[in-house]
Order: structure tokens, then sequence, then C-alpha cells
């Protein structure tokens, strides 16, 4: 009776040992495996909300919007075409779950930074009107949580969005049979869009060097690129005053360069984008511009009955 109690314990404790043991070589097989496993490339956040200086609030929070316009010079098909182009920041309250401006108070909300960008020029007979909206954490928290576009022209209109979850998730329509409706997600990167909103906030962080970046959806839409990150290098150099944050992408030739104040509240003074316009052989390096033509701060969405239309005027749009 003991020698069978005996031996029943004894395979009870072996079987311990050689179970622990098999643990543990599994554990550190995986552990090996997660530490040389290579990583997406990632901005590193802050473990603490960025503190906002008073100049920054007593400009941002002041119950205006910043207007700024700017002459435009549009690259498309292969032409310059003249256009109008306005920039409109405005801080607003964000929801993090539905992703969309609050419309109440609460201490979930996080304020933002937004951005709407327009751009209208001529196409020969037909028009063109873009907008691009990039909604940007003030706390310089690690991307922007959402960036919306859409272009409409006669032949049709495009529409395109970006929301920031686990992943990058991306829902995008388009009047192309090759594009039609997509749904997909991107593992993060730097969001071009973003960038613009970081200039304004936070300009010692924009970054710089070889990095990873993934183009403006404008410039992906319209150019008919595939949206991914690709490879570019991002220089901060300033003159008179006067920053310039270059942008150079090998893979697609394009050179993106936006000009801002190098002092608060570093307005954006006006950009170049260079890149092939047009198609097959006739493509050629061609270059957009833009040049500010004024800046005012006001409560546009207080300003909608005709006589608020002069207001167009001092802009000069």
């Amino acid at each position: 009776m003991f020698k069978k109690w005996f031996i029943s314990e004894l395979l009870i404790v072996l079987s311990a040992v050689i179970y622990s043991s098999l643990t543990s070589c599994r554990d550190d097989k995986n552990t090996s495996a997660d530490a040389s496993a290579p990583k997406p490339q990632e901005i590193k956040a802050s473990t603490q909300k960025k503190s906002l200086t008073n100049e920054f609030k007593n400009y941002w929070y002041a119950g205006n919007a910043e207007i700024t316009s700017y002459e435009l010079e549009q690259v498309r098909y292969g032409e310059i075409r003249d256009g109008k182009a306005v920039l409109i920041y405005v801080t607003e309250p964000f929801l993090k779950e539905k992703q969309v401006k609050a419309d109440g108070k609460s201490p979930d909300n996080i304020p933002v930074l937004k951005l709407n960008t327009t751009k209208k020029y001529l196409t020969g007979i037909y028009p063109y009107s873009i907008m691009t909206s990039t909604f940007y954490p003030v706390h310089n928290d690690q991307h922007a949580l959402k960036v919306s576009f859409s272009a409409q022209e006669w032949c049709g209109h495009v529409y395109a969005q970006l929301n920031n979850k686990d992943t990058f998730e991306v829902m995008s329509h388009s009047y192309f049979e090759t594009e039609a409706d997509q749904t997909f997600s991107l593992d993060k990167a730097v969001l071009e869009n973003e960038l613009w909103n970081l200039i304004r906030i936070s300009p010692s962080d924009l970054p710089e060097g070889d990095l990873e970046i993934i183009p403006s959806l404008e410039y992906v839409r319209l150019s008919h690129k595939e949206l991914r990150a690709y490879k570019a290098k991002a220089t901060l150099t300033t003159k008179n005053n006067i920053n310039s944050y270059e942008i150079t992408y090998p893979k697609l030739e394009r050179t993106l360069t936006i000009n801002f104040s190098a002092d608060f509240p570093h307005t954006i003074e006006g950009w170049s984008d260079s890149f092939k316009g047009g198609y097959g052989s006739n493509a050629q390096m061609l270059t957009s511009k833009a040049k500010k033509i004024k800046t005012i701060k006001t409560p546009y969405w207080q300003q909608n009955h005709n006589k608020d239309i002069y207001l167009r005027d001092s802009l000069g749009l």
C-alpha cells in the first residue's frame, strides 16, 4: 500500500518538474522572439500631458478662429492653375470614441486644434473644390485623431477618412472603377496632414531625419497613388525669421516645403509642393505654390449673414 502511494506521489512530482521545465523553455523562447522581432516605426508618445503656455491659451482660446487666405498656384493635369486657398485653425472639444466634435462639456473630451484647408481653382471649363480636415490633440499626443478629405469637380466627387484607433482605419470612396469603395487599415506612422497642426502647437517637436510618412490624403487621391507610408527625409531650417520644413519623398519624386514664422503663433506664410504633373511621357516636374494674403481672427461661425460678406473682401477672396 505504502509502495503504491510512494510511486504515485513520485510520478506527480516528476510531472510537475517536467511541466515547469517545458514551460520555462517556452517562455524563454517567446521572450527572445519578442525582443528580436521588428517593431513598426512610431512616434513616442509622452507619458505626461504636455502643458500649454499662457501665450498659447490666450491666442487659441479667445473664442476666435484664425483664418488665413493665400494666392494659390496649383498643379493639375500637367498645368499650373490660379486659385485661392484658405487655412482655418480653431480649437474645439473632440470625442475620442465617436471621433467628432463634442456637443457639450465633459472631462472626457479631448481638446484639439482643428485645421480645415480649402482650395478652389479652375481646370478649363470646370472648377475644383477641395477640403481637408485634420484634428490634432493640443497636448501633442501621438497622432492626429482623425483626417478627412473630399474633392468635388464636374467628373464626380471623392471622399476619404482616416480614424486613429488601434491602427489607422481608412475608408475611401471614389467614382473611379479601380479605386471605388475601400476600407482598410494601416500601421501607424507620421501623417503629413498632422504636421501642419504640429507646426502651430509645437514646431520644436517636428520629426526630422529619415522617416516613414503617410502623404496627405489630397496628394494620394489626386495623383492616384497608394495610401501607405513612404520613406522620406525631413529637415527644418531657419532664414530671416522664417522656418522652412521640407519633406522629400524619393520614390514619389516629390518635395513639400512649408514656410512658417519662427515666432509664435508660427503662422503659415506659404508652401511649395514639387512633383511630376501630367501623364506618361508628358509628365514633368512642376510646383504648386501658395503665398499668404492676409490673416484675421474672428468667430466665423457667427458671421453667416449677408452683412458679413465684406469679411471675404478683407481676406482677398
